[in-house]
């Protein structure tokens, strides 16, 4: 599926990020992620407002050639012809040079890989569901007599919420619903041959989201990102719930008591030290491991979860944390930094398309805003010092907890800088002798 984190490091071939390279040992999926632009016909979600800024700047340049050449011509200005072809030589590189990386967005990202090598570039959208469900299944199919670790990393329901014509409609809820239908009929397909296989059960399923509803996806009336119920906030906020509380689904008939609720924090870094526990495996002794086995909560040996609190990021910011206080049952959050929403009291940022994490774009509390969402899951009113005689221990306890996660942290360099993140060329994975980068081995 939508592994998301990139290939190439210094050369086109040296496939440092790939999934090879950090413990799996077949990959089938997509390495980057998935964009509007994949699909032909949706208006571009990459840098929308640098694009039209480069293209003002373009026309601009082009208009000043044509005026020059002109006036040239005209005799109204003296003006060699070698300047004039100066400008128009810079010109046509500045356009090429940002055109190149966002004009070609669907063969350039929209790409799909098979272990080392491209085998679709750019994708067809239309048949990507039934060939990453096929792929689920041959692996099952393969591995059924032995243990394996399959991650099903759904490009679903992603924008741009594309759904093949036999689930169109089928919801009560629009294209999204429809993305959403569609998931959950490959999810059964998954579970109906792991029980065709006899691996029912002998497999410990777990289901679960990345992040909240993208609230800013939208197109006109139609929310194209989903919903959070009564959670405030969502997909790129590192604090508020709506961003962070996400399903939760297990399976594992005869190991896992049916029907069970668990209301206890868990994150989804529990699945490390999860399925190692399960494989007889043994964590890394020199790091901190900040997940937990949930196997003793999930069989019900365990009545409260192991993280007694939990710290909440949007990138590299630490933007709130999560005390669960064990002996009274209070969940307790204080938020440090939250984002500005725009319009004011909106939820989400619409003007922006997603919240930032820093910059002029949040705000920063001290003291931190404080919420006890075991009386307050909404985080609608802040617990506030003249009204709660435990604001002071709780905040300085949380306090406390923050400096002490923070000391365990090793810096590392930074991924997401602007270096590391702008398109290179030379590190482009390319079907073919680039930039003629075009292919399709899944229809041979």
């Amino acid at each position: 599926g939508k592994w998301h984190q990139g290939v190439n490091c210094e050369s086109f071939n040296d496939h440092c990020h790939h999934p090879l390279n950090h413990g799996f040992d077949y990959f089938y999926g997509m390495p980057f992620t998935l964009v509007n632009n994949c699909q032909e016909n949706k208006p571009p979600d990459l840098d929308v407002a640098l694009q039209a800024k480069l293209w003002l700047y373009s026309q601009m340049i082009a208009l000043a050639v044509l005026t020059l050449s002109a006036g040239k011509v005209a005799g109204l200005v003296s003006i060699r012809w070698k300047i004039i072809g100066w400008f128009t030589l810079l010109g046509g590189l500045f356009f090429v040079s940002w055109y190149s990386s966002y004009g070609f967005v669907r063969y350039w990202n929209c790409i799909l890989m098979r272990n080392h090598d491209v085998t679709e570039q750019p994708m067809r959208l239309e048949r990507t569901a039934s060939l990453m469900l096929k792929e689920a299944v041959s692996f099952i199919k393969r591995n059924r007599h032995r243990p394996f670790l399959l991650f099903v990393s759904f490009l679903h329901v992603h924008t741009p919420l594309f759904t093949t014509a036999k689930f169109l409609g089928k919801s009560h809820h629009g294209l999204y619903g429809d993305n959403v239908e569609e998931m959950d009929w490959m999810v059964g397909k998954i579970l109906d041959s792991l029980d065709e296989g006899g691996l029912k059960n002998h497999t410990f399923v777990y289901f679960a989201s990345d992040h909240g509803g993208h609230l800013e996806a939208q197109d006109g009336s139609a929310q194209l990102g989903g919903w959070n119920g009564i959670y405030k906030g969502g997909k790129g906020m590192g604090g508020w719930e709506g961003g962070i509380r996400v399903p939760g689904v297990f399976r594992w008939p005869g190991v896992l008591p049916a029907g069970t609720v668990i209301d206890e924090p868990t994150s989804l870094m529990d699945i490390y030290p999860t399925v190692v526990h399960l494989a007889g495996g043994i964590l890394p002794q020199d790091r901190v491991i900040d997940g937990r086995n949930l196997v003793p909560l999930l069989q019900g040996r365990a009545q409260k979860s192991e993280h007694e609190f939990l710290f909440h990021y949007c990138g590299a910011y630490l933007h709130a944390a999560r005390w669960h206080q064990k002996d009274s049952g209070a969940i307790w959050k204080a938020h440090y930094v939250t984002p500005v929403f725009h319009p004011p009291g909106a939820g989400a940022c619409y003007g922006k398309g997603i919240c930032p994490c820093f910059g002029e774009g949040v705000t920063h509390h001290d003291p931190p805003l404080l919420f006890d969402l075991s009386r307050d899951p909404s985080e609608a009113q802040p617990v506030r010092a003249e009204t709660e005689p435990l604001f002071g221990t709780v905040v300085g306890k949380i306090g406390r907890a923050v400096e002490e996660h923070r000391r365990t942290l090793t810096p590392v360099p930074e991924q997401l800088s602007w270096h590391n993140a702008v398109w290179k060329p030379w590190l482009q994975p390319c079907c073919g002798t680039f930039p003629f980068c075009w292919c399709d081995k899944e229809g041979d």
